[in-house]
């Protein structure tokens, strides 16, 4: 009995052995698996585990005028972080406090006490930091301050242009203007940058980063702008603005054989009155010259006048007989100096901008193709510039159930309807460019490392032919140089253009002691270089029309261009042509 017990005791050691064995064997074994075998693996892991990225700005792209010019560049800068978690070591802390507060400026007792109130992430202390001074301070190796790089956006001409340009916010991303429209283009690839943590799980400052994926700049975007006709049109629109105490104005400028913009200027009186732009920035950022309708008024009776020339009905010598005023459906329509003139000729008409003409035209013309040549012009839609905010202009036609021959009457001669600066001006081009109506554009062409994109000119449409064009030129010179004391006459340059003067609508009606001045035409009349319009917001005081107010502010602007831009005399040009 006893060898039984004995045996059975004998069994149970072993296999009780067995199992202790088997066990060690199987953690030696698994140590062997982690520390031999898979070492490396977890070793990486680990070290993995002990990194923190940040997303490392990228360079934005220049944006440039016509010359190359940079108008918005980006600088290299550094945006300063507290670690809060290092910061918990409150006597480093405070020695941190005092360098860094003495490099950046700042309060070293505040900074201490927005650091050191929570033990959790990143406290942002200063934004856009001048390189230089980045570098003085990463040699320092402050405790618990970190540094980034980053990038801040300058514009070396200031404001001029700004509503053109537009402005990036803190995201640096656009908020407005061609840094808005464009932004996917300039703010290029981030890149990323890696900080080593110490056991605690604290970025060990400076000591141990890379930069793994170097940020891919932005593209630059090279604009028709010219940045010295941009501030001659900003110059003078603030100075006819202050001088006839208007309320607001747009001057345009553009190549009208390309449709490339030189230039653009907007403002109000009310945004130019404060100091504080934040304070109306919505006014200060919108580009009237393609946001604002307005009606265009007799500017617009060169399209009336063209379109009965093309179609053959009249020429320039046809005349009517003039009563000063025409009954339509019950609405009697004056001139505007509320005279008769006789028999006159579409040459006189246009000299003397006779709203009665206008509407003999609009009748010969007809209603249908009265309009498909307007909307041929471009009225009534958008141009596609590319920009936001554009406005498509608003114009009645026949087909819609509110539109009366009234509005025909009215439309004949730019009332009634509604239309921007680049829209009444890229109509006009299509008479300095041969009847061709060309698209505006204002970004010419897109740079990046690797391929240059340029902008082609792009014909829209062929609107008129080349004889009708040429008598429309013909015509609108004879406007400007057929009255000895046109504003918009030059001593040596030829000008053609054509005044406006709308009556502005109100509630009540049309108020005619409230007027938009225009003036819009192209120089030198012999071979163009620029076209320009001018528009100046209800003028105050005795000077009121287009030509008294917009035609000097024209002929101010035609004249310096052709000087920057070298345009011999018209009289020189026309001797070359003899010759």
């Amino acid at each position: 009995m006893a060898e039984q017990q004995t045996k059975h005791l004998s069994w149970r050691h072993w296999a009780v052995a067995i199992l202790v064995i088997a066990g060690l064997l199987t953690i030696i074994g698994r140590l062997y698996q982690l520390q031999i075998l898979e070492n490396e693996r977890y070793l990486g892991e680990a070290f993995n585990n002990r990194l923190t990225s940040s997303k490392v700005i990228a360079p934005r792209g220049l944006i440039t005028d016509a010359t190359g010019y940079p108008l918005a560049i980006s600088k290299d800068t550094w945006d300063v972080y507290i670690d809060r978690l290092q910061w918990s070591d409150r006597e480093k802390a405070t020695e941190s406090a005092h360098k860094i507060g003495d490099f950046l400026g700042l309060d070293h007792n505040e900074l201490f006490q927005n650091g050191t109130m929570s033990t959790f992430g990143d406290y942002l202390i200063y934004r856009d930091l001048d390189y230089k001074t980045g570098q003085s301070i990463i040699k320092e190796n402050l405790w618990g301050i970190r540094l980034i790089p980053s990038t801040v956006r300058q514009y070396p001409e200031d404001n001029l242009g700004k509503q053109i340009i537009g402005e990036i916010g803190t995201d640096k991303h656009g908020l407005w203007g061609i840094e808005s429209d464009f932004d996917h283009i300039l703010r290029g690839q981030p890149g990323l940058i890696t900080f080593e943590n110490d056991a605690l799980g604290r970025p060990i400052a400076f000591t141990s980063t890379s930069l793994d994926i170097n940020p891919v700049s932005g593209s630059e975007v090279q604009l028709t702008i010219d940045r010295f006709i941009q501030s001659i049109a900003e110059r003078e629109l603030e100075v006819a603005l202050e001088r006839y105490k208007a309320s607001g104005g747009s001057i345009l400028v553009m190549d009208p054989r390309t449709g490339a913009i030189l230039a653009m200027a907007s403002a109000s009186t009310n945004e130019m009155s404060t100091s504080d732009i934040q304070k109306n920035l919505p006014n200060y950022i919108k580009n009237r010259t393609i946001t604002d309708l307005y009606e265009p008024g007799s500017v617009l009776k060169t399209l009336t006048t063209a379109t009965a020339i093309d179609l053959n009905l009249v020429d320039i010598n046809t005349t009517y007989d003039d009563t000063g005023s025409v009954n339509v459906d019950g609405t009697i329509i004056r001139n505007w100096d509320f005279q008769s003139h006789g028999k006159v000729t579409v040459r006189e008409y246009l000299q003397k901008s006779l709203n009665t003409g206008a509407v003999w035209l609009a009748t010969e013309i007809g209603k249908n193709s009265f309009y498909t040549y307007f909307k041929n012009f471009g009225l009534g839609n958008s141009t596609h510039l590319g920009l936001s905010g554009e406005a498509s202009g608003l114009m009645r036609t026949p087909s819609e159930n509110d539109w009366y021959y009234v509005d025909l009457a009215a439309n004949s001669y730019g009332q009634g309807l509604s239309a921007t600066p680049l829209q009444v001006l890229t109509a006009i081009n299509s008479f300095a460019n041969g009847g061709k109506l060309m698209r505006p554009y204002i970004v010419s062409r897109i740079i990046s490392e690797n391929e240059i994109r340029e902008h082609q000119p792009v014909l829209v449409k062929q609107v008129v032919t080349e004889k009708t064009a040429k008598t429309m030129a013909q015509l609108m010179r004879d406007v400007v140089h057929g009255t000895i004391y046109h504003g918009a006459r030059l001593k040596e340059h030829t000008v053609a253009g054509k005044t406006g003067t709308t009556i502005v609508s109100s509630e009540s009606g049309y108020d005619f002691n409230t007027t938009i001045a225009s003036f819009a035409g192209f120089v030198p009349y012999e071979s163009p270089a620029v076209s320009i319009l001018v528009k100046i917001d209800t003028p105050e005081g005795d000077l009121r029309l287009g030509g008294q107010v917009a035609a000097p502010v024209f002929a101010k602007i035609a004249k310096e261009i052709m000087a920057y831009k070298q345009i011999p005399s018209s009289y020189d040009l026309v001797a070359i042509n003899e010759n």
